[in-house]
């Protein structure tokens, strides 16, 4: 078994491509399988290297490796030709020297009589001999009579009249391959089995498998999976969500693992299961799973995914993953306090983002700026408070969450007040803000000198 990736280089790396992905390598790994990458490169005026590397970068981040190299389509445009020219011999091709006035003609027709337009070739039967000496295209001699079922691993059993099929083309006039005969060479070359791609191909698969029969080779078998909508059920774009993945990762803050999570459920479901791990995914999954319908991007539901996979991630990566985000030099020693931290902060965010900003104070400079709802926490008798405060937590012999608890709770015993009217003040001094960690988790964190540090500067102000 083999299945293949083959995106168009003419912008970056999508959700929908993504998802195409990931069910391509899931398929073939669940099998036993080949998993290929293919850049369908031939559009040589939109396609970018910048949107090659994007696509390559995206697949490595969500872990979807694949055999072998990279296969770059435009590299084998002369087999694609020569292929173009075996059709020609054989009568399954032919030349057609149609001026572009003619298809402007059978276009405008087609447009007058409300009907898709259909290319049928004066060409197609006049003998060679007639042929002018002036440029031309190759097109397929496509089917005219009869129908074509395709039994879809999505769609089930659809069916075409030959007559829908146009003679598409194959060759342009200036020799290059097209787009619908590279994909089929190259699907052939690669020994791909299995053709995994979105419905909005559906189509194409009935143009194609006219050039499978002509050159008898093995026809793939086919999935194609319904496209991904908005939450409103609109068809998805840039306002839903419709970006390069790397957005998700670079401004949204969305580790691999729940990305990959969701596309999965996007359209594949196994029983009730939401949280499905990489090894469960390679083990359940198969093409009966897939539904018919458009599945519906949720920004609120991957957020929500994010941040399940954000609590169970290893401490060290993710203090990583927050320095890499803080845009400013660690201390020494410095990641190794945001690996300690982790577990107190992880359950705070929802995305790297939340993540580093929730770190951001074991590392502000004194005196701590504070915003406005911190500050407010420091009127009345918050002065007062920090006073006491600091006086017993000096006093400690250690400095631990126990230790820490047990003083900061004797402030407010001996003031008649509730933990929290201590615990406020504290929080706005030692982060400069009125949400963080629990406060004790806080005091260990930032140790002993810190701490009294920080405190010390809120106490007279």
């Amino acid at each position: 078994m083999v299945t293949r990736f083959a995106p168009s280089p003419t912008g970056f790396l999508h959700l929908g491509g993504a998802r195409t992905a990931l069910f391509n390598w899931l398929f073939a790994k669940a099998n036993g399988g080949k998993f290929l990458l293919r850049i369908e490169d031939t559009d040589r005026v939109r396609s970018t290297q910048p949107a090659i590397d994007a696509i390559i970068d995206g697949m490595r981040w969500l872990g979807l490796d694949w055999d072998g190299d990279v296969v770059m389509q435009f590299a084998g445009a002369e087999r694609h030709a020569q292929v173009a020219h075996e059709m020609v011999a054989t009568g399954h091709a032919y030349r057609c020297y149609m001026t572009n006035d003619e298809i402007a003609a059978m276009r405008a027709e087609a447009q007058a009589a409300k009907k898709p337009l259909r290319i049928r070739s004066p060409w197609r039967d006049r003998p060679e001999s007639e042929a002018p000496n002036l440029p031309h295209v190759v097109r397929l001699r496509a089917p005219q009579e009869g129908a074509v079922t395709i039994e879809d691993r999505v769609q089930g059993a659809v069916t075409v009249k030959n007559e829908e099929i146009d003679d598409l083309v194959l060759l342009r006039s200036d020799g290059t391959p097209t787009y619908m005969l590279a994909v089929v060479v190259d699907d052939h070359d690669m020994g791909v089995t299995h053709v995994i791609r979105g419905d909005d191909h559906l189509n194409n698969a009935f143009r194609q498998l006219p050039i499978y029969r002509a050159m008898g080779w093995p026809e793939p078998i086919y999935a194609h999976i319904p496209l991904i909508h908005g939450p409103d059920g609109a068809k998805l774009s840039k306002r839903h969500g419709a970006v390069g993945i790397e957005a998700y990762r670079d401004e949204m803050g969305i580790l691999p693992e729940a990305f990959d999570n969701y596309l999965l459920r996007l359209g594949w479901g196994h029983g009730d299961d939401e949280i499905i791990s990489r090894e469960q995914a390679v083990e359940w999954f198969d093409l009966s799973g897939v539904g018919k319908s458009p599945s519906r991007f949720d920004l609120k539901k991957l957020e929500n995914l994010n941040g399940h996979y954000i609590r169970e991630a290893d401490d060290a990566r993710l203090a990583q993953l927050a320095a890499d985000r803080l845009g400013h030099n660690l201390p020494t020693g410095g990641l190794d306090l945001l690996t300690r931290a982790m577990p107190v902060l992880k359950p705070r965010a929802a995305n790297l983002n939340e993540l580093a900003e929730g770190s951001n104070f074991l590392f502000s400079q004194r005196p701590l700026a504070m915003d406005d709802a911190a500050a407010s926490l420091l009127q009345g008798e918050a002065s007062a408070i920090l006073v006491n405060a600091h006086a017993e937590l000096d006093a400690l012999a250690t400095w631990d969450t126990e230790a820490l608890e047990g003083a900061v709770r004797r402030v407010a015993e001996a003031r008649g007040v509730k933990l929290g009217q201590v615990a406020q003040p504290l929080r706005a001094a030692l982060t400069g803000r009125k949400t963080s960690p629990g406060i004790f988790d806080v005091l260990d964190l930032l140790g002993r000198d810190e701490s009294l540090g920080r405190i010390a500067d809120r106490m007279a102000s």
